[in-house]
């Protein structure tokens, strides 16, 4: 089961299958896993989650939502799990939860992180698939957060904007349309200023959240040592801001990047940009922002 992609050559980038050579490679890196039907792996909203490649079995990667759960893709022998969030370290979007047993290798984050740095075809297979399923699931509307709101809100604007620009995909209710929504969130007493509500990885409701709330819920803060010095900090999470990380750390400076809200800076709004440097055929701000944000977390790993 595969959600749908563009075309085939992108659905086949997304979930590509392992050689056995290239799985060859990664076992140095692993440790293997054997697994039993039904077995969850994984959880929404959980930090320290590891990749696993599967050898046997099948494993299913489901998003939760009001509807329930939906299974978003099923890996086969060949196949891997895992997006963004191995690289940022954010928390899990999706359940891991075994369909068939079988054998899987596990890699801890870490070990994704080295690998990727040492091995230059692996590393850009894991990328472009990362990248290429964080796209499918903001475009599908799946993820670990659902925000319940209105067109009309102000406040809903503010939050949804706030996801979009961090590329963060989730679900949306718009209780102006869909009554049997809001016919809950009356049971419930929430009030109109308690719109929009959040739901976070399935558990925690936040009423009408700040941009902080939401962003502590879901991890994006990260973790920041108070005693550790870096060499670099840059101000501004712009192309300018990545590219600058990205050159200072391929100097082996310690860098760090600060942004309040959204990466992304003014090219971040573009819904294409024509005249970027090595884009000829032009480039969404969201699709550079996403790529940038990546390239500097990869970077900081070498």
């Amino acid at each position: 089961m595969l959600p749908t992609i563009n075309t085939p050559d992108r659905q086949v980038e997304a979930f590509p299958v392992l050689t056995p050579a290239q799985i060859a490679r990664i076992r140095p890196h692993a440790s293997v896993r054997s697994v039993q039907a039904g077995e969850v792996l994984f959880e929404p909203g959980k930090s320290g989650m590891s990749c696993f490649v599967v050898l046997t079995g099948k494993l299913d990667i489901a998003m939760a939502g009001l509807s329930g759960e939906q299974v978003f893709v099923t890996d086969g022998s060949g196949q891997f799990s895992g997006e963004v969030v191995l690289i940022s370290g954010a928390r899990a979007l999706a359940r891991g939860r075994v369909a068939e047993p079988g054998e899987f290798l596990e890699l801890s984050a870490d070990a994704l992180r080295t690998l990727i740095s040492k091995d230059s075809e692996l590393s850009d297979i894991f990328m472009r698939a990362f990248l290429l399923r964080r796209v499918a699931l903001i475009s599908e509307g799946l993820g670990n957060v659902v925000v319940l709101g209105s067109q009309h809100s102000s406040n809903t604007l503010r939050l949804r904007e706030f996801l979009i620009r961090n590329g963060h995909p989730h679900g949306y209710v718009d209780l102006d349309s869909d009554k049997a929504s809001q016919e809950l969130l009356d049971r419930f007493d929430i009030k109109l200023e308690d719109i929009p509500v959040v739901i976070c990885s399935g558990k925690t409701v936040l009423r009408n959240p700040t941009n902080q709330k939401l962003a502590e819920c879901l991890g994006f803060a990260g973790h920041i040592d108070k005693h550790r010095i870096y060499d670099v900090a840059i101000v501004g999470g712009g192309p300018a801001g990545f590219a600058a990380a990205v050159y200072a750390a391929s100097e082996g400076l310690d860098a760090i990047v600060i942004e309040s809200e959204f990466p992304g800076g003014q090219a971040g709004t573009s819904s294409k940009i024509e005249n970027y440097l090595g884009f000829p055929m032009g480039i969404s701000g969201q699709e550079l922002t996403g790529r940038a944000v990546v390239q500097a977390e990869n970077s900081a790993l070498r």
